[in-house]
């Protein structure tokens, strides 16, 4: 990571009297230096191959193709995935939402939650390891340093010489491509938000509005700034997952596990040496687990917060194991009751199969059932009858008492549509304004409505009636209530 280091804050505390100092305090008005920020250490992920690093990868690929490629993507004659905030509808390939559909998101968000919570509770920080934007953008950056400015050890190497045309010339390239990336990666994430192809027009136009500009390069240095320099210190210190995770752990969650029995005592040896003769363990202390971490962290000090699960130091393990010919599975995903009692990987994966994943995934298999057959069954229009404040009940002609209500009818659809309104609860009620209407795509309409009864139909007062609105050329019917007026 290229953050300089940043200095040691200390406090200075002082002792007043030797009588009031407490036994392992310093005698005598002394000055004890008490530190409260640890010096940051730069880390410089050493590249692995191997099985989760190709996951990884993966993720990465699948991801990004996701992101980048669907605001690009079209639906009819619009952009398949839009969040249109001026004019507040959602545009999800087929299906366009409103306002009045917050349910949809609050269902998104629970769905959500509980996948993360039961990925969790199966295996860890999946999600941080995998798929979390931080992991992945910082995988990019990783990828970027390597090409310009070498492996890790020639990355130590250039930072601790001095500068020169070569190191400038590096660097350089390094921030132009993450820049570059970070940039697309901020116009991007406004193309969710403003149609993709107009604001590319819009860009070389220079006619981007100071909002746009701003979201643009404000989420585009949040990219730079996060996987090119805070890196693991966002995982550390600013996720608040590292932090509860553990409320989620218990001993038949699925970790990144060093099998402290089999590895120890740890100590270098030759390949050919016997380590029982040796009274030594499989680990040969070569510390890669440690320099290919992320976070910089030792995994055979066991479980940490710090942890991600990306698996790198099962990889490079792995690698080692390899080379020195002893089993692979010193590092791996297990559990701490399987590494402990020796289960063998079927045995592992049926504990894991307990009560509290089994209620996460009911929980969570009940939610996206009944999210599904509500966008299934969900009537493609919607509708509002207010009184119209501005015309009071009154007597007409041919002895009837008339309202008049305000209707607004919202085309949920991207088709125009025609729908047909009536009215009931009350004796020999009808409409005497326009019973039939027409919405166009995506569009709501105030439409004003007239209602009648006879004039001895009721008594004074106010009187419960329904409007029944029908579509005609869409399958749905909506009843909506509302009070007529009959005056003394």
């Amino acid at each position: 990571m290229n953050t300089k280091v940043a200095e040691e804050r200390k406090v200075i505390l002082i002792v007043p009297h030797e009588g009031d100092a407490p036994a392992n305090t310093p005698s005598g008005d002394e000055a004890v230096m008490v530190s409260l920020y640890q010096a940051h250490k730069t880390i410089y992920p050493r590249s692995v191959t191997g099985f989760f690093s190709n996951w990884r990868w993966v993720m990465v690929w699948i991801t990004q193709i996701i992101f980048y490629g669907l605001p690009w993507l079209e639906w009819g004659q619009r952009q398949a995935v839009l969040f249109d905030l001026g004019v507040r509808r959602f545009y999800i390939f087929g299906l366009v939402l409103y306002p009045q559909d917050f349910i949809y998101l609050t269902g998104i968000l629970v769905i959500s939650a509980f996948s993360l919570f039961l990925f969790t509770a199966v295996a860890g920080r999946l999600w941080c390891g995998y798929a979390c934007p931080q992991t992945v953008y910082t995988e990019i950056f990783l990828w970027l340093e390597k090409k310009t400015e070498g492996d890790r050890s020639a990355r130590m190497r250039r930072d601790a010489g001095p500068w020169n045309v070569e190191k400038i010339g590096r660097k350089s390239a390094k921030h132009f491509l993450w820049l570059a990336v970070a940039l697309w990666t901020g116009f991007t994430f406004v193309g969710y938000f403003v149609p993709m192809r107009q604001l590319g027009a819009m860009f070389l136009q220079g006619q981007l509005s100071g909002l746009e500009n701003f979201w643009v390069f404000f989420y585009g240095f949040a990219t730079y700034g996060n996987a090119g320099f805070m890196r693991e210190q966002v995982c550390k210190y600013m996720c608040p997952y590292a932090r509860f995770q553990s409320a989620m752990f218990d001993k038949d969650t699925l970790i990144v596990s060093y099998d402290k029995e089999r590895g120890e005592p740890r100590g270098a040896r030759s390949k050919k040496a016997d380590p029982a003769k040796l009274n030594l363990g499989a680990c040969v202390d070569c510390s890669l687990c440690v320099q290919v971490c992320p976070t910089g962290i030792d995994i055979r000090d066991g479980l940490q917060y710090e942890c991600i699960g990306c698996g790198a130091c099962a990889d490079v393990c792995d690698g080692v194991m390899d080379k020195v010919g002893y089993p692979r599975g010193l590092v791996k995903y297990s559990t701490e009751n399987a590494v402990k009692q020796h289960w063998s990987r079927s045995q592992t994966l049926r504990h894991v199969l307990r009560p509290r994943v089994l209620i996460y995934s009911t929980i969570l298999g009940t939610v996206v059932a009944a999210m599904a057959i509500s966008l299934a069954t969900r009537t493609p229009f919607k509708v509002d009858v207010v009184r119209d404040r501005g015309a009071l009940a009154r007597e007409v002609e041919g002895g009837r008492v008339e309202n008049v209500f305000r209707m607004q009818v919202m085309n949920a659809t991207e088709s125009t549509q025609r729908f047909s309104i009536t009215a009931t609860g009350l004796p020999g009620i009808v409409i005497t304004s326009e019973k039939e209407i027409s919405i166009g795509s995506t569009l709501a309409r105030w439409v004003p409505v007239s209602v009648q009864i006879p004039f001895n139909a009721a008594s004074p007062g106010s009187h419960p009636i329904h409007f029944e609105i029908t579509g005609l050329d869409t399958p749905g019917k909506l009843t909506e209530k509302s009070v007529f007026i009959v005056p003394r």
